[in-house]
């Protein structure tokens, strides 16, 4: 075999040919600032991106994610992985009902979901429930976790009462933080102090620092009202009030002060309507009556006979 005839043998085959590529025309890419190679670079990336939206925006119209997951969640109750019942914890002053309604309300919806007659574990949302749990006043946290095989366990960590709040003629429990925890009944009110007024559920905090500054004083606290947003009156047992300035400090050096003054002399229980702390370095006292008026009526005359 010549050489000639190798060539002419080897010029016959067709040549390979090579993927098609994104690229930027010629007239396009000289007008950038990066040479032909890097823009074709780009526009195949560009491209991709493009192609990788559409297939996720025509997955979600198809709603096939949601399927998988629900078909997933379904193969997995088929398993015997399915929720019989459940268990709540914690609970020590909320009502147990509202907890009930909203686990089974979570569990019809994921035996709904998944067309059986109970909720398979992986459809059902603790997520969801520990969020619904967390808008009732009581439950300050909640914890949902799924015990295997069949079982949900729902723990509430509940607030702690710390004063009653009367405002426009209601009652309610706040927690220190002032959070409302439930409606109470007049005559089922506990033995906590109670605060009076629009905001001073919000005020709690406050009440608490100045009166843990009198111990001897805080025992005798029968309420304290929240005045004009931005003051207390504190009302005690022997029926006296205490008018306090505004100023946190301003109120808790009057206070002080004012027990040590009890301390000494006992200014509670003297029959003082009224002691008024608001002027720096004053108290004004309100009593029942006004100077020289007599303690009793003068008796009525009899009446005369014609």
């Amino acid at each position: 075999m010549s050489a000639a005839h190798v060539r002419r043998g080897g010029a016959g085959r067709a040549k390979a040919r090579k993927p098609s590529k994104v690229a930027v025309p010629k007239k396009i890419a000289k007008r950038l600032p990066v040479d032909q190679a890097r823009a074709n670079k780009v526009a195949g990336l560009v491209f991709g991106a493009f192609v990788l939206a559409i297939g996720i925006v025509v997955l979600i119209a198809l709603d096939i994610p949601a399927k998988a997951e629900r078909a997933a969640g379904a193969a997995v109750g088929e398993a015997g992985f399915k929720v019989s019942g459940y268990q709540i914890v914690g609970i020590n002053h909320m009502n147990r009902a509202l907890v009930d309604a909203v686990v089974t309300d979570e569990l019809k919806r994921a035996a709904d979901e998944s067309g059986s007659a109970k909720a398979p574990q992986a459809l059902v949302s603790v997520s969801e429930i520990r969020s619904r749990l967390l808008q009732y006043g009581w439950v300050k946290d909640a914890r949902v976790s799924h015990r295997l095989p069949d079982t949900l366990v729902i723990d509430i960590v509940e607030r702690t009462p710390a004063a009653l709040w009367q405002n426009e003629g209601r009652l309610a429990l706040i927690d220190s933080q002032g959070v409302v925890l439930d409606r109470v009944p007049v005559d089922k009110m506990p033995d906590l102090p109670l605060l009076i007024g629009p905001g001073a559920n919000g005020q709690e905090e406050l009440l608490d620092r100045l009166m843990s500054s009198v111990p001897t004083l805080k025992p005798q606290l029968s309420s304290a009202t929240w005045v004009g947003g931005r003051r207390w009156d504190l009302s005690f047992q022997s029926g006296e009030t205490v008018a306090l300035p505004e100023n946190e400090d301003s109120a808790k050096a009057a206070l002080m002060k004012f027990a040590r003054l009890d301390k000494q002399t006992g200014l509670l229980g003297r029959g003082v309507l009224r002691y008024d702390l608001r002027v720096p370095g004053k108290m004004i006292a309100r009593l029942p009556r006004a100077p020289g008026e007599p303690i009793a009526p003068p008796p009525a005359a009899a009446p005369r006979e014609d």
